[in-house]
């Protein structure tokens, strides 16, 4: 189906074009993500499907551009009637973050200060977790904290979790077998290498590349039915 697996030198290759040579803005490209993010979270875990009473989600937001994605992911999901919680360790002090968070604060989508060790009370209180976390930007050989506190805790939750892009933690180039293991993954414009061996839930959320960076990286993505802006590979 997808013939092609991005490398992190592919997909950094990508994003520059598309915001230097297609005119793409960076705030943009965050949204059109964020909001398939949210879609795929409603395919994948549909309100009537969730097992708790009140529809509980816990997005956990790393420091760059996956975490803003998971701030508007959260925003979308406010709207489309769950109830979010953001865990947001290290906010960026990037004025594009900070208007993302802005938006979710006036939302009323609750922040929580600190994220619980006592993994219990993380499966009590949600229904799944949404990874935000670390992108393919990130160097996964020498993960700081809080991010690997956040890891060790997340490979023990009993609940699903839901990966932004890759799996925090992960290679971008290579599947990983200590880490965290996502029940859902939604890859971004193009699935990364990593996720060649996923074999969980797996959307591709990317219905706006220009054709002709699609034919540049020889990507033949599949065809998205009807007019959804994500695809269950």
């Amino acid at each position: 189906m997808v013939q092609m697996w991005q490398s992190k030198g592919e997909a950094a290759a990508i994003e520059t074009e598309l915001l230097r040579d297609y005119r793409f803005g960076q705030q943009q490209l965050i949204e059109i993500w964020g909001h398939a993010c949210a879609l795929a979270i409603t395919k994948a875990y549909p309100l009537g499907s969730l097992s708790k009473k009140q529809p509980t989600v816990l997005v956990i937001c790393g420091p760059d551009q996956n975490g803003s994605i998971g701030l508007v992911c959260a925003r979308h999901l406010r709207m489309f009637e769950y109830e979010p919680t953001i865990y947001h360790p290290k906010r960026s002090p990037h004025s594009l973050h900070q208007d993302f968070t802005v938006q979710c604060e006036k939302m009323d989508i609750p922040f929580l200060s600190y994220l619980p060790t006592e993994v219990q009370l993380i499966n009590d209180a949600y229904n799944l977790v949404i990874d935000a976390m670390l992108g393919p930007e990130a160097d996964c050989v020498n993960i700081k904290e809080p991010y690997s506190g956040i890891l060790v805790t997340l490979k023990q939750v009993k609940i699903p979790i839901a990966s932004v892009d890759m799996p925090s933690g992960w290679d971008v180039e290579e599947p990983s077998q200590d880490g965290i293991h996502p029940e859902v993954l939604i890859s971004l414009t193009a699935p990364k290498k990593c996720a060649m061996s996923f074999s969980g839930k797996h959307f591709l959320a990317g219905r706006f590349l220009p054709y002709d960076i699609q034919k540049k990286y020889e990507l033949n993505l599949p065809d998205y039915p009807g007019t959804d802006c994500l695809i269950e590979l």
